[in-house]
């Protein structure tokens, strides 16, 4: 992407606040759940010395247990950026609609800018489709995630009623990677993660929690069979402080819109894996999940 995209994106629609910084002596990214910490970290790794060179100043990079570490780091002011999924951004927004900028967000290898939650078994259980995982243990990964929690409990449940009856036990895994490991080595019979469905299934897919799970060598994917696909879910977004400087803003956006072209090595691990590009994201792009969200919440 032309940097020249990024930064009139950051100069228009990103507007600054009243209450904006001057300066930042330091810049805090948090990456949310869904593998181990220190995987987390050293995906990211080359894109925080990035930051930090681009910024002059120290960045650090933050691992909270779970997603909601993140939302409570950017609505309190103690994260400068993440990259979301689309609910958790979700909440944040309807937190506070002023705390976060979107920025930017993930396209895929064909050009979409979407992704699927994916339901699986073990490839020796039996099961081969979501029906015949009635009556058995399901895993989601947790309450703030979109693919891993809101939009397949949503469209499972107006399909097949009540969860909590339709399979033996619903559980809360604690992330996407932990699902993953967790119906593979039999402790759920079947759960959901995510994937941009595009490649092959034994790769782990293109990206996604399969692709960094296969990557890791923490599955073998042929030991895994998919059996329900959701429908398509919007990229979560990359999202920056609100009351950054504009110029921090600026340069976080630049840096990341063309990290594919700069080093693809280093956007494989942002991505999760393969994509085509980071591209800019409005608004308009959550509108359906913010609804979800809102049912959810109870709002």
């Amino acid at each position: 992407m032309n940097k020249l995209l990024a930064i009139a994106l950051a100069t228009t629609a990103l507007t600054a606040p009243a209450f904006a910084q001057d300066a930042i002596t330091e810049f805090n990214v948090g990456i949310l759940g869904g593998e181990n910490a220190q995987d987390r970290l050293a995906s990211q790794e080359c894109y925080r010395v990035k930051l930090e060179e681009a910024l002059g100043v120290p960045v650090k990079l933050f691992t909270p247990a779970d997603y909601d570490g993140v939302i409570q780091g950017l609505l309190g002011g103690t994260l400068d950026m993440a990259w979301l999924g689309a609910s958790a951004y979700a909440k944040i927004y309807l937190t506070d609609p002023t705390a976060v900028d979107l920025a930017l967000t993930k396209q895929n290898s064909d050009g979409s800018t979407g992704y699927y939650s994916i339901a699986f078994a073990r490839a020796d259980s039996g099961i081969t489709s979501i029906e015949e995982a009635k009556g058995r243990s399901f895993a989601f990964g947790e309450p703030n995630s979109t693919s891993g929690y809101l939009v397949p409990a949503a469209e499972l449940m107006e399909t097949y009623g009540p969860l909590d009856q339709y399979f033996s036990s619903v559980a809360f895994s604690g992330g996407h990677e932990q699902t993953i490991v967790g119906v593979a080595n039999g402790d759920f019979e079947a759960g959901v993660s995510w994937a941009d469905g595009l490649g092959n299934w034994e790769d782990g897919y293109n990206s996604g929690a399969f692709r960094k799970a296969a990557d890791a060598g923490l599955v073998n994917m042929s030991d895994l069979v998919q059996i329900w696909q959701s429908a398509m879910i919007p990229e979560g977004p990359m999202v920056v402080r609100s009351a950054l400087p504009a110029d921090v803003k600026e340069k976080v956006i630049a840096l990341t819109a063309d990290l594919h072209e700069t080093d693809a090595e280093c956007a494989y691990g942002v991505a999760g894996g393969e994509a085509k590009d980071f591209i800019p994201v409005t608004a308009d792009a959550y509108t359906g999940i913010l609804a979800a969200r809102k049912l959810q919440d109870g709002m």
